[in-house]
């Protein structure tokens, strides 16, 4: 008799080139071919192409929906396609099918009950309601920070005991790049020369209003643009001089960007994780972050944090960081340090066991 258990995944984020959300799918899948063939995996998506996962090992198959809106794929198509192919259990993301049989969500964050100002109405309405609901029906909710977990146990009133806690990592292709190879892999960019960087999608709770308002305060003798990625439309005009936008950019290319970049800087809300300062810490940048979230439990001691958000506060340790080399070495040195503590395998490993327990 055949005793292998089935777990079926929304992988429609795999390999998607935007966001956070699709940087945790491809982490974890991929670390999940390399971690053994205790489960079959169904990765169930309505990509119109199949993503291109290297090395899919034998117990992995993809099944593709076709056609499906991606609020049908994942209340309706998904959870049945997991249901007639016998899934074990169904791990999804956020708002979790009525339809879902033993059913895993992971919520990144709870940040609409934190900063529901920071959402769009319709947004705002349809979190609101579905996560408590989510987080209930679930048998397991995942979440990927002990910050998140305990803003899930409050707002989402569950116990304690539903919510495992799997850390992220960066992508082993974050490394320190040499600086030849990193102008070569971005000349088209035409980039400024010398930079700070963000890297995100520029939604309000990411807060790039004092990441501006902050670099338009650097006195004339500092040259540094603040170089932003992703979409360009929160409030920030492409003439002022400070600012070089980029748009989005292949994932590839992003390694160069930071390792170019004389500071990162994360003047985030609020975060459920962070990724972009693990990306940046990995890359051998150094961090200057807000503490909203979880940003000061990952950065630990290996990142500026600031309380202060106001623009002139940051502006002012903005310059006094770019004005002492030896800080911006040591924070290169203990980011170094600390990325390497997060891995994907570790994710894996952990979302294993919830995977068992769901399952047994």
């Amino acid at each position: 008799m055949n005793m292998r258990k089935t777990v079926a995944i929304d992988a429609s984020l795999v390999l998607s080139p935007k966001g956070g959300d699709a940087s945790y799918w491809t982490g974890l899948v991929k670390a999940l071919t390399e971690a053994g063939q205790e489960f079959d995996f169904l990765l169930l998506t309505n990509a119109p192409t199949l993503p291109n996962v290297p090395n899919l090992p034998p117990n992995f198959k993809w099944l593709q929906i076709s056609g499906a809106s991606s609020r049908w794929f994942s209340l309706v198509a998904a959870p049945l396609a997991a249901r007639r192919n016998r899934a074990n259990a169904y791990h999804t993301q956020y708002t979790l099918s009525p339809l879902a049989k033993h059913g895993i969500t992971t919520i990144h964050d709870v940040s609409v009950f934190i900063g529901p100002e920071w959402f769009r109405p319709r947004d705002r309405f349809l979190l609101s309601r579905s996560l408590p609901s989510s987080a209930k029906r679930a048998a397991k909710v995942i979440t990927v920070s002990n910050a998140s977990k305990t803003d899930i146990v409050k707002h989402l009133r569950v116990p304690p005991t539903k919510v495992a806690v799997t850390l992220l990592a960066a992508d082993p292709a974050f490394r320190p790049i040499a600086q030849m190879d990193a102008r070569a892999k971005t000349q088209h960019l035409d980039l400024p020369d010398p930079y700070l960087l963000s890297v995100s999608t520029q939604w309000p709770r990411k807060n790039f209003q004092l990441a501006y308002a902050a670099v338009q305060m650097l006195s004339p003798a500092v040259p540094h643009k603040l170089v932003v990625t992703g979409r360009f439309d929160a409030g920030a005009s492409a003439h002022q001089k400070r600012i070089h936008a980029t748009g989005f950019l292949p994932t590839d290319t992003l390694p160069s960007l930071y390792s170019m970049a004389q500071l990162y800087i994360c003047t985030s809300h609020y975060e459920g994780f962070g990724i972009p300062i693990l990306e940046a810490m990995a890359s051998g940048t150094p961090v200057l972050t807000s503490a909203g979230g979880a940003l000061r439990e990952v950065a630990a001691d290996a990142a500026i944090v600031m309380d202060d958000m106001s623009p002139a506060g940051w502006a002012s340790k903005i310059e006094e960081l770019l004005g002492d080399s030896s800080i911006l070495a040591e924070l290169r040195q203990r980011g170094l340090e600390r990325a390497a503590q997060f891995t994907w395998s570790k994710t894996a490993q952990r979302t294993l066991e919830v995977y068992r327990e769901v399952t047994q």
